[in-house]
């Protein structure tokens, strides 16, 4: 049986099985039936929703039903995200949504040689996962032709933002068809955020889903009052104690991840810290390391754990509390997804209580005293 005579709908089922999926997620199940009549979508959704699956699964749909086998594979599914963690994940994805069809694709970032990059282009790519700043190198070299695009995916816009890639953003649109099928993805919408939406959108239908407070809900969280001093024996308690779980842990900065990281090790727990300042071979590696259960803890900073989503994620701790209160939603919400249960421990100095009282004003809930 030939590709051709399946049924695209029971291929991506049989993908989506084999993933682990037994039924759609909320934002999975409101967008892709408007997705698949070629609307443009304006998705409110944080991290850990599903939303890749969401835009993947009807760009795979209709490019596999439009696809010319006369005709060399081009360019017409491009989704641009901020971090290379971020665009592998997606790749991955594709690489499973993707498997019973002929549908090719790859993804380009940069802090590495271009060379097998290029090659992956140059045999025919249907959709392509990019961050910026390689896509404009590439583009500026003759190598990667837009005009066939037919489908457009903006993820983490607000991340984006965070990270100065705007700019660059309002390099690449003016290169993309005027008539595409746009998905504009965020967190949040700050302003500028909805005004860079307006612009590029047009009468898009609005999805919102994973209000603020359903990590709170679903995440079993727990509170510790310690002084900034002793929160390092405490880690090493707890880790101890909890030895078979897989383990997140954020801190606030670079410096103190890297110093949690030596700390744990010295300890005998296995341990890698990932932060904007490693190369990005080291974040990779230390990432597959983590996924693999290679290494049983991480440590990250909020801006290179944005978009790692890790299935049965059991522990997050909260080495230092986030200076805004949403972050801790973010946080907690790696864990306890899809109906699997999560646990979020949280450490609190004296000088962090404010910080605690803003994320308990926001959540509405008071974090359980831990005994």
């Amino acid at each position: 049986m030939t590709f051709k005579e399946l049924n695209i709908e029971e291929l991506i089922l049989k993908a989506l099985n084999e993933k682990g999926y037994e039924k759609p997620t909320a934002i999975q199940e409101k967008t892709i039936p408007i997705a698949l009549k070629n609307k443009d979508i304006l998705g409110l959704a944080q991290t850990g929703t599903g939303k890749t699956a969401a835009f993947a699964i009807p760009i795979i749909q209709q490019l596999y039903k439009n696809r010319d086998y006369r005709k060399p594979s081009r360019i017409q599914g491009l989704i641009l995200t901020p971090t290379r963690e971020l665009a592998i994940q997606i790749n991955d994805c594709l690489e499973d949504y993707a498997k019973f069809t002929s549908i090719r694709h790859t993804v380009i970032y940069g802090g590495v040689k271009q060379n097998a990059q290029v090659n992956d282009l140059k045999s025919g790519i249907d959709i392509l996962v990019a961050t910026p700043g390689r896509l404009l190198d590439l583009m500026s070299q003759g190598l990667v032709d837009l005009n066939s695009v037919s489908h457009f995916v903006l993820d983490e816009a607000d991340r984006m933002l965070d990270m100065g890639f705007i700019h660059d953003i309002k390099r690449i649109l003016p290169k993309l068809p005027k008539e595409k099928q746009t998905f504009f993805f965020s967190a949040t919408m700050p302003a500028s955020i909805a005004v860079l939406a307006d612009t590029i959108l047009h009468h898009p239908v609005k999805i919102e889903v994973s209000p603020v407070s359903s990590a709170v809900d679903t995440v079993e969280q727990y509170l510790y009052f310690v002084e900034k001093p002793e929160k390092k024996d405490l880690l090493i308690h707890l880790l101890k104690e909890k030895k078979s779980l897989s383990t997140l842990i954020f801190s606030r900065t670079k410096h103190g991840a890297d110093r949690i990281a030596r700390l744990l090790c010295k300890a005998g727990i296995g341990s890698e810290a990932i932060h904007g300042d490693k190369t990005q071979n080291a974040r990779q590696r230390a990432l597959t390391n983590f996924k693999s259960n290679k290494t049983r803890v991480l440590i990250a900073t909020d801006i290179a754990a944005r978009g790692i989503d890790i299935d049965k994620l059991e522990l997050v701790i909260n080495y230092d509390l986030p200076d805004v209160a949403e972050t801790y939603v973010h946080r907690i919400g790696r864990t306890g997804r899809a109906g699997n249960t999560g646990t979020a421990l949280t450490f609190c100095s004296e000088e962090e209580k404010s910080l605690l009282n803003d994320i308990q004003k926001l959540t509405g809930k008071k974090i359980t005293i831990a005994n």
